[in-house]
């Protein structure tokens, strides 16, 4: 019989501290974005403190991607996780002891989620650089798809937890300290963790290089980006799918889910659908590596890109629910190959810098998605804006799967013969 544990879990020791360290704290994570807006309810706010401390919590990420992407290159990579995992553990264990002692308010709660969100913009483009560095290049795009994983699986079992947690462990205080001891054990995973190249790079680069202005260091790793074509076609696709896309899924998706079907229940269908789409698609490319990653991966955007059509289908709960089951194996597939092909691609010490853009696009750009679909349901109505979204995200997406720079760009090492 083969063994159950994936092969890169068993080969990679580094890899195995690191992906351990992220398990339960990515469910922390996913426990604290349901249970917030809560928090802010439970200590007198309203739906608009409930999006200011959201926003407190976006707006230093979108800031400071770039810078911290600039510095992830520069500075040891793990030690930026180590010192983000710190700072987020205190934030959370100062929310979490104020909302249980009643002690919090809604300016508390904006200004630690603030911190967080500034803490959080440092540990993203550090974990992107840093992942090589612990595995074999074979095994990129499994520990890719393994991480994508347990973000597919979190994402079904957070708002579970957070139910329970704030059920029986003392409302949405006791949610923030779970996260809170979820980097307890972060922390204390990476603090062994000893990475293979990034110590290497770091004392081999080039000492005139190193001191090199802020700056200059950030127009480097614009000039990676802009050298390769496939990249700013690639993350042009994935702008347009989180300006487009994302907004059916994250703001019209629960309001037809609210006005058409069942409510609440109808969505948790739906969601529920969709995440285990991505723990099937995570399954798949834990084990198949395609020839032509990017080219399958720009595949599995247009396929990823029909949600807006999905959503406004107006199928029942639960045909839409089998649809975005499929979707989220082209989603979670899509992410899975865009990541290691940047990893196999971009060199290592530009790596951070390279993938500081691709979350500003990102993360970045859903608030502007989320506004542009707000005000064009309001002017033309629901089911008419889910129609233009899914004509223009399909379309771009299909035309970025066209491009020869997509097509034909082959793996960064061999793959091994299946």
């Amino acid at each position: 019989m083969k063994p159950r544990v994936p092969a890169v879990l068993r080969d990679e020791p580094q890899y195995r501290l690191l992906f351990s360290s992220q398990v339960l704290s990515i469910l922390g994570d996913r426990v604290t974005s349901v249970v917030l807006p809560f928090a802010v309810l439970s200590v007198g706010g309203r739906v608009g403190d409930v999006a200011l401390v959201s926003a407190a919590q976006f707006l230093p990420f979108a800031l400071l991607a770039l810078p911290a992407g600039v510095w992830a290159d520069r500075w040891d990579r793990k030690r930026i996780l180590v010192v983000s995992d710190v700072v987020r553990l205190l934030c959370q264990l100062t929310a979490g002891t104020l909302l249980l002692t009643g002690g919090a308010g809604v300016g508390h709660l904006a200004v630690l989620a603030a911190v967080y969100g500034a803490a959080d913009a440092f540990f993203a483009p550090a974990f992107t650089g840093l992942l090589p560095s612990t595995v074999s290049p074979l095994n990129l795009q499994p520990a890719n798809a393994l991480r994508g994983l347990s973000f597919s699986t979190a994402a079904i079992a957070g708002p579970v937890l957070a139910g329970l947690l704030v059920t029986f462990a003392g409302g949405p205080g006791g949610a923030l300290l779970f996260d809170a001891a979820s980097f307890v054990v972060s922390v204390a995973l990476l603090l062994p963790l000893r990475p293979r190249v990034v110590s290497a790079v770091l004392h081999e680069e080039d000492p005139v290089a190193s001191t090199d202005h802020f700056w200059t260091s950030l127009r480097e790793g614009w000039a990676e980006v802009t050298g390769r074509p496939w990249l700013v076609s690639f993350l042009s696709g994935m702008a347009v799918y989180h300006v487009v896309v994302l907004p059916a899924v994250f703001v019209v998706g629960p309001v037809i889910a609210d006005t058409e079907m069942s409510g609440a229940s109808s969505w948790a269908i739906i969601s529920t659908g969709f995440g285990l789409g991505c723990v099937l698609g995570d399954l798949v490319f834990l084990r198949w590596r395609p020839r032509f990653a990017l080219r399958v991966a720009a595949l599995m955007l247009v396929g990823a890109s029909t949600q807006a059509a999905i959503i406004g289908s107006g199928l029942g709960h639960w045909a839409i629910g089998g649809l975005e089951l499929l979707a989220g194996i082209c989603v979670t597939g899509c992410f899975t190959l865009w990541e290691t092909t940047l990893q196999e691609h971009v060199p290592e010490r530009s790596l951070s810098r390279v993938s500081s853009y691709d979350y500003l696009t990102s993360a970045g750009l859903i608030p502007l998605g989320n506004l542009l679909v707000g005000a064009a349901g309001a002017a033309v109505g629901v089911h008419p804006t889910l129609y233009a979204m899914s004509v223009l995200a399909i379309g771009y997406a299909a035309v970025v799967a066209s491009l020869p720079s997509v097509r034909q760009l082959t793996r960064g090492v061999p793959a091994p013969v299946a």
